[in-house]
């Protein structure tokens, strides 16, 4: 016999501004320290890696809170469609 499934709990609401920001930065020092300690010829492509990091990160910065505004609309409107079929 199995027992009844409890509900599922709420998502955890994250500042996923917060994490793209701690990444960018994590990807500049990681810059700033190949670029004091130096690297042989064969490994310059690691500052090209970070370099990436930190344009990534800020997209990430820049889309991330548009991307969470979509969803508030997206769900407002949802809910807006769902409470007209009801009436």
């Amino acid at each position: 016999m199995t027992r009844p499934r409890r509900p599922d709990p709420p998502p955890l609401e994250t500042n996923d501004v917060r994490v793209a920001v701690a990444g960018t930065a994590a990807w500049a020092v990681a810059l700033v320290v190949l670029l004091i300690v130096g690297l042989p010829d064969e490994r310059q492509w690691w500052l090209w890696v970070c370099v990436a990091g930190i344009v990534i990160g800020l997209f990430g910065v820049w889309y991330i809170p548009r991307l969470h505004r979509a969803r508030i609309r997206q769900q407002s409107r949802h809910g807006q469609q769902s409470r007209g079929e009801q009436q």
